[in-house]
């Protein structure tokens, strides 16, 4: 006799988000070991990865695992740095809520854009992963860099600055040693805000979602300045800045070789291996100001 399959319980409703329900970091009994000393029991606090849907106007699109904070800027920026849609003002809402098994932020973009999404789903359904962001061909990877006006100056003194105050705006990192940091700063180094998140993508889409809306309130500091991260600088990362409409990407780490290029591209200043007073110009180096 065969059995009829179990029936799938129904989703429960989705409620409003709550930070509380959801922190950044989780404490953890841990055993301490070191050479020549006797193990002992502690507490330690772990960064939270969350999975996270990011649903377009009633269709499920990606979920990302990121840190449950900045979400809605989180958002915003995803949409951009992928091209979703081309401007802010085509974002006309976002709302983050809690679902058991993890968080849904529903995004409801211009119908126009939402047809665009839906054609570039179909044109990629049934291939094998790409690897370069729903990218199908080498001629539309190459469209998809922009141009950029090239004309933002970065002085060194400035980024030494930002690095010398980055730290204090990482209470995550502070807790846990496990999150990444992108912060805007001003062109005389002082940091305007800072986001985090395990993964140095989502807290660079975080930024520039900050930074987006700001800048569709005609906040003037969000419109002169430069992005600085505490990770390396990939491709990815280029590319998001660029189509953000940043003009130079400071990275603590290495960028890889076809960030440099990509940089060299789009006209985005590209500098690496900050700490401290160094720092290594990669591309558009004459835009680098000693002092």
């Amino acid at each position: 006799m065969t059995s009829e399959p179990a029936a799938c319980p129904p989703e429960a409703a989705p409620r409003d988000f709550d930070p509380a329900h959801w922190p950044t970091a989780r404490a953890v009994a841990v055993r301490r070991l070191a050479a020549g000393q006797a193990a002992r029991d502690d507490v330690d606090e772990l960064v939270e990865e969350v999975p996270v849907a990011l649903v377009f106007n009633g269709i499920s699109h990606a979920v990302m695992l990121a840190s449950p904070a900045d979400l809605e800027d989180f958002a915003l920026g995803f949409t951009l740095s992928e091209r979703i849609v081309e401007s802010a003002d085509e974002v006309f809402d976002r709302e983050v809520f809690s679902l058991p098994n993890g968080i849904e932020v529903r995004i409801e973009i211009a119908a126009r854009r939402l047809a665009a999404l839906k054609e570039r789903r179909r044109a990629l359904a049934g291939r094998t992963g790409c690897g370069l962001c729903g990218v199908d061909s080498l001629a539309e990877f190459d469209r998809a860099m922009p141009q950029l006006a090239g004309d933002t100056v970065l002085a060194a003194p400035a980024v030494s600055a930002a690095l010398a105050e980055l730290d204090r705006h990482q209470p995550v990192r502070a807790r846990t040693g496990a999150a990444h940091a992108a912060a805007w700063v001003r062109p005389d180094g002082g940091i305007v805000a800072v986001r985090e998140d395990v993964g140095r993508h989502n807290a660079l889409d975080k930024l520039i979602g900050w930074r987006a809306a700001r800048l569709a309130e005609g906040d003037a500091e969000a419109a002169q300045g430069f992005a600085l991260v505490s990770s390396r600088a990939s491709y990815e990362m280029v590319q998001k800045s660029a189509r953000a409409g940043i003009g130079a990407l400071v990275a603590v780490s290495a960028p890889t070789a076809m960030a440099c290029r990509m940089a060299e591209y789009s006209g985005l200043l590209l500098a690496g291996f900050a700490r401290g007073d160094r720092l290594v110009a990669y591309a558009h180096a004459e835009r680098l100001l000693p002092g």
